[in-house]
Formats: structure tokens, C-alpha cells, sequence
């Protein structure tokens, strides 16, 4: 779905899963800036939009997620998972309830493999899914902005900012009026920053919620059953998860960022050395220069000098080994 906000003044767009938005407005640390001193917005209005009504939402959600809503009041937000049989994740929701709605943004495209799930498991509940994403827009207000709510606009509020569910027909409207727009790039930076995972950026195949830091922020460890519930539980009590996410400071002088997937091996193995982990996005930040989000394996040592690819990485600790 193209964003009309495509046609703002140098706008650039983004590619792949993020297509369809702005990946930056002509000066990715201008916007990077503004959004740390809480100003202006970014438009996510590529993300998928779920919805969830009824009486039992909230009972019935709370049997499905790996996050404590059964008692969730309205207007707070959380974040939860979907996990497969085995533990690992295949869905990430952000969430709010309004009083009479569950509003969720999710991972663009992947909204349609959930309601599919999420129909799949309604059974006796009263409970009514829908796919929102041609009505609704997701915007960004990042913290500390003071920028006015439109009556009647769905909020969820973090302390990394507010997210909208912005009518999509009021979209162009409201960026008019609530500038200047940052595109993602200066949304990623920040995330990465903050070391917040992303669902397909920081996971594949077999993660699990205890190596991104994900337990206690998206998974409640004292809560009823849920699909794949045994292996976060065993993980937790028993063991340690196979990998962890760390935060990366990258070499400045070099000229290109390595990409997601590049390999980490130790510096003083080099690119022949072993594979240790890989890189899972990396930014330009407007004060600390190139860094990166990665995953390496849990007995990698956490003072270890690192490379990414010919980049030279030194770590911080995001999840303890």
C-alpha cells in the first residue's frame, strides 16, 4: 500500500518489507534529530492493522498471546508474541485496548497470516477479527512530542512515543498540520538505539523471545497456557537461550554499513575465523555514528573485539549471556 506522503518534498522510498513509505525525507540526521527532541512524526502506514471485538477479547486473547491481557485496562499499552508449537516466534503485536477494542499494529504483511490464525481459533468466544490496514494508518509521535490527537484517533502510548491509528483518509491531513515527517530511517535509528528488536529483522526461523530480551516486555512468565508456553518456561528455568542479541558500535571510517546478514567473526580470526553471529540491522545514528543490532552466539565472550564482514564492532551487552 503506497503512502500519499510519498509525494511530500524529497521523499525517498524505502525498499522491501518497509516499501511503500518514506525511508527519508533528504536528511536522515535532520529527521533522526527532530524525533529525539519530540517533534514531528513518522509515517507508518505500512504496517498491517488488526482488530479485535467482543466481549470475550481479552479472555480469549489472553489464551493466545504470550502476554498477560485478560485484565489489560483501556488505554494501556503492551506488546506481545504468537509463538509456534516449539517456542519460536512467528508474530509480533503491539497493542491497545480502547474499552470496547482491541486495536494491534503488526509487521507489514503479515497481517493476513494472523487474522488467518486468529480466525482458525475464535471456536465458541464471542469475539469479531478484522483487518484494518485500508482504514486505518499508522503514525508515529515520538517522545515528548506535544503535536494534538484528532478526537476520536485510537492512541498507544510508550515512553518511546505515541502511536496513532489514524483514519487513512485523514493521513495528508494531518501530516500538513503536524510536521516536519521523518522517514524510517530516522524511526530504525532511534529503535536500534534502544536496542529494540524487530519481528523478520532481528528474527528468523528459530528464535525464541529469551534471546532478543523479549521476556517481561512481550512474554509475562506467570500467566495461563499458551502455545509454545513449555519451551519459554523450560528456557527460562532450566537453561540458556542459544543465542543473544548485542548492540554494536561500528567502525566510523568505514564507508558502506554492513547489511543484515553479514557474519561477525573475532578480530583476531578475521573473515576466516568462525562465525560467531550476524549482524541484523545496522543504522547511521545523528550522535553515535554507525551501529548495529546483531545476534551471536551465548558463550561469546562479552569484552570480545569483533568484526562484521572487514567492519570492525565492539559489542555492548543488550541480553546477558
Amino acid at each position: 500500500m503506497k503512502s500519499p506522503l510519498l509525494s511530500l518534498p524529497g521523499a525517498v522510498p524505502a525498499e522491501g518489507v518497509d516499501e511503500g513509505v518514506a525511508a527519508h525525507y533528504g536528511d536522515l540526521f535532520r529527521e533522526q534529530r527532530a524525533l529525539a527532541d519530540g517533534t514531528g512524526f513518522v509515517d507508518l502506514s505500512h504496517r498491517g492493522v488488526v482488530t479485535v471485538t467482543g466481549s470475550d477479547r481479552l479472555s480469549w486473547l489472553h489464551l493466545l498471546l504470550t502476554q498477560h491481557v485478560s485484565e489489560l485496562p483501556a488505554g494501556r499499552a503492551t506488546e506481545a508474541l504468537i509463538l509456534s508449537a516449539n517456542g519460536h516466534i512467528e508474530h509480533a503485536l503491539y497493542l491497545v485496548d480502547d474499552g470496547e477494542t482491541i486495536w494491534a499494529h503488526v509487521e507489514p504483511g503479515t497481517q493476513d497470516a494472523l487474522l488467518a490464525y486468529l480466525e482458525s481459533m475464535k471456536f465458541f468466544y464471542r469475539v469479531e477479527v478484522a483487518d484494518g490496514t485500508d482504514d486505518y494508518a499508522v503514525v508515529h509521535l515520538p517522545a515528548g512530542s506535544i503535536a494534538t490527537v484528532p478526537e476520536g484517533v485510537v492512541v498507544r502510548e510508550t515512553p518511546h512515543g505515541r502511536d496513532l491509528f489514524l483514519p487513512r483518509a485523514d493521513l495528508e491531513a494531518y501530516a500538513a498540520g503536524n510536521g516536519p515527517a521523518a522517514g524510517l530511517l530516522a524511526y530504525e535509528a532511534l529503535r536500534v538505539e534502544s536496542h529494540r528488536p524487530r519481528l523478520g529483522f532481528e528474527t528468523d526461523h528459530r528464535t525464541i523471545p529469551h534471546e532478543l530480551g523479549w521476556i517481561g516486555a512481550a512474554v509475562h512468565l506467570q500467566k495461563g497456557c499458551y502455545r509454545g508456553q513449555e519451551t519459554v518456561a523450560r528456557v527460562h528455568n532450566l537453561g540458556k537461550p542459544p543465542r543473544r542479541l548485542v548492540f554494536l558500535h561500528l567502525d566510523g571510517s568505514e564507508v558502506h554499513l554492513p547489511p543484515a546478514g553479514t557474519p561477525l567473526h573475532l578480530a583476531s580470526e578475521g573473515a576466516e575465523g568462525r562465525k560467531l553471529g550476524f549482524v541484523t540491522t545496522s543504522v547511521r545514528h545523528h550522535e553515535l555514528g554507525p551501529i548495529a543490532l546483531a545476534l551471536v552466539k551465548r558463550n561469546v565472550p562479552v569484552d570480545a573485539e569483533l568484526v562484521a564482514g572487514d567492519t570492525a564492532a565492539a559489542q555492548e551487552v543488550v541480553v546477558e549471556p
